[in-house]
């Protein structure tokens, strides 16, 4: 019987997707989300071209999305549902469709959608977004054909490398070698395989140059590079960042607990009777004739405690001295006693406040203990690097992972000027500010700029648009957001089956895939050269039909045949040009939805 209701529902899948095909032989992807993501990732698929796509979102989307209806006028269905249930994705017509994107803030309502959208449509590619490092690794072995990723964990690596100034590590393993993004300063000469990306000095950047690059090798050059054992250079610059870091100046904690812990009044009147007990004690022991430090101190503190005897032979201005001492020690005794217990009082609820009460130097001020600051923190902790964390919410995420790893936590507001400085902002290395509301970032990293020209500041953005004028209008070092940073992985992960690894260079995402030459497309005994083109796709291998051997340097003037597999670096577009070439003609239907 089960096995008889396995067959009717594969029956029914392939019925409606042969209909669905039919009617509109585009391949069909459906993305469901209620915060940035969902509108990027959208964007992003829209861009691919020859699909269909319907984006389903609840009612109440989160105020950083934005206008869906710029979509719409893309093509693009947009929907609204209360709930991700088999009704709303047999209203959306999954069945049938290629792939789906569950990108919901929340891990168990993808999941939920996930078990929901299987039992619309059981042949169907799903794509999750999963917070819980532990659920995730049990959603795959659920699933299959089945893609889980996290944007915190895709996101965190750039802000940890713009916070020391470095580049995202980037690492993928291909043909028995691991190939990473680096500096070309960073790696040797022979270890360099080409160049990813090189700036003008107008800070123009282009992206897969020519080989040299028109305005010669710098150093500075993003290159993809042969992992050849040495320590990757985000890992040095954070040693050397963590032991300038360790160099304390304690005389600054000393003078924030005395700020802390005495009020100005207060303060005032200590200072008024120790002036007066000093210049009291040296008149009278110039006018007594006493000689000798020793002895001078040793009078003057008996005469302020009272122990001093009546000396009527005194001089008038020795006796005036002496007056003045004893009733000024008699004034500063109880002043010293309410200075001591009013500090601690203070300072207990400082410290229950979460006030840190030491000046930290050549520290990293971290804003926001979210899904992606709590990744952050692992990161810059696991670096080495010494860091003081900032969060309004006692209950965020990170603040037991804070706690665990002995990172102090201040709770406050980072928009306010004082929770900065509770940081020690002022002999920091960076600001890192990823909390999830664009004005208190903002506000962050404009007091953190007013406080110190020269502090680096990290910054992130919902909107991607307003994330690149922030940082042009207010001179920012960097500003992401982590919504674009991650789409491209998002998209990658439904419509192209044969990616090896994403590499985010700045605002840009390469893309690592695989591209099979079919019989009698553009490809099919072409040049190899005529895959590679500037400023879009870089052959970085390739194996031929039949064999398991990579070449890892092919000669550009081989001809390809059908069944030879290219690998590339490349940019979007360039890979939906080469997917074109290496595809069928006869078969459009069939093309890979990246196109």
């Amino acid at each position: 019987m089960a096995t008889d209701a396995a067959k009717d529902g594969v029956r029914r899948s392939l019925v409606a997707r042969l209909r669905d095909r039919t009617a509109d032989p585009r391949p069909h992807f459906v993305v469901c989300g209620s915060d940035a993501l969902v509108y990027t990732l959208a964007d992003e698929l829209a861009t691919s071209g020859r699909i269909r796509l319907t984006v389903i979102t609840p009612p109440d989307l989160r105020p950083v999305v934005p206008d869906l209806n710029g979509l719409r006028t893309r093509g693009v269905r947009v929907m609204t549902a209360a709930r991700l249930d088999e009704r709303t994705f047999s209203d959306a017509g999954l069945a049938g469709a290629d792939a789906l994107a569950l990108v919901m803030p929340d891990d168990m309502a993808n999941l939920h959608a996930a078990l929901c959208a299987r039992a619309v449509e059981g042949d169907l590619r799903l794509v999750i977004r999963m917070f819980t490092t532990g659920l995730a690794s049990g959603v795959r072995r659920l699933f299959t054909d089945c893609a889980v990723l996290s944007d915190a964990s895709m996101a965190a690596p750039a802000f940890v490398a713009a916070a020391i100034g470095e580049v995202a590590p980037t690492h993928f393993r291909y043909a028995a070698r691991t190939l990473n993004v680096a500096k070309r300063a960073d790696v040797p000469r022979d270890a360099a395989l080409f160049t990813l990306a090189t700036s003008d000095d107008g800070g123009r950047m282009t992206v897969l140059p020519a080989e040299p690059p028109p305005a010669g090798q710098k150093p500075t050059d993003l290159v993809l590079a042969e992992a050849t054992g040495r320590p990757a250079a985000q890992a040095v610059t954070a040693r050397r960042l963590a032991r300038a870091g360790r160099r304390r100046r304690p005389w600054l904690s000393i003078g924030r607990a005395l700020r802390i812990g005495l009020t100005r009044k207060l303060g005032i009147a200590v200072l008024v009777a120790l002036a007066l007990t000093a210049v009291s004690g040296a008149l009278l022991t110039r006018f007594t004739g006493v000689t000798g430090f020793w002895k001078s101190i040793y009078i003057t503190l008996l005469t302020m405690v009272g122990s001093s005897d009546v000396e009527p032979e005194n001089t008038p201005a020795a006796q005036a001295a002496q007056l003045v001492l004893t009733v000024a020690g008699v004034a500063l005794l109880p002043l010293i006693t309410a200075a001591v217990v009013d500090g601690v009082v203070k300072t207990r609820l400082a410290l229950d406040r979460g006030e840190v009460l030491k000046v930290h130097t050549g520290h990293i001020v971290l804003v926001g203990l979210g899904t992606v600051g709590t990744r952050v923190l692992r990161q810059l902790v696991d670096l080495g690097l010494d860091v003081v964390a900032i969060d309004r919410n006692p209950a965020a995420r990170g603040v037991k992972v804070a706690a665990s790893l002995g990172v102090p936590v201040i709770e406050g507001d980072a928009s306010q000027e004082e929770t900065l400085r509770a940081a020690s902002i002022d002999h920091c290395q960076a600001l890192v500010v990823v909390s999830t509301d664009d004005a208190v970032n903002l506000q962050a990293a404009l007091h953190a700029r007013a406080a110190r020209e020269d502090i680096r500041v990290v910054l992130r953005l919902f909107d991607d648009d307003f994330a690149q004028r922030v940082e042009a209008v207010f001179n920012i070092n960097i500003s992401r957001s982590v919504s674009r940073l991650c789409a491209p992985a998002f998209a990658a992960a439904m419509i192209e089956r044969e990616m090896l690894a994403t590499i985010p260079v700045e605002r840009h995402a390469l893309l690592v895939a695989a591209v099979r030459v079919r019989p009698g497309s553009l490809l099919d005994g072409a040049p190899l050269s005529s895959a590679d083109r500037v400023e879009s796709t870089r052959v970085i291998g390739m194996t031929a039909a039949g064999s398991e051997w990579v070449d890892r340097q092919p000669d550009p003037r081989r001809v390809l045949a059908a069944g030879d597999e290219i690998v590339v670096v490349a940019r979007r577009a360039g890979l939906r040009v080469l997917r074109e070439q290496a595809t069928e003609p006869l078969e459009p239907g069939l093309h890979d939805a990246g196109q």
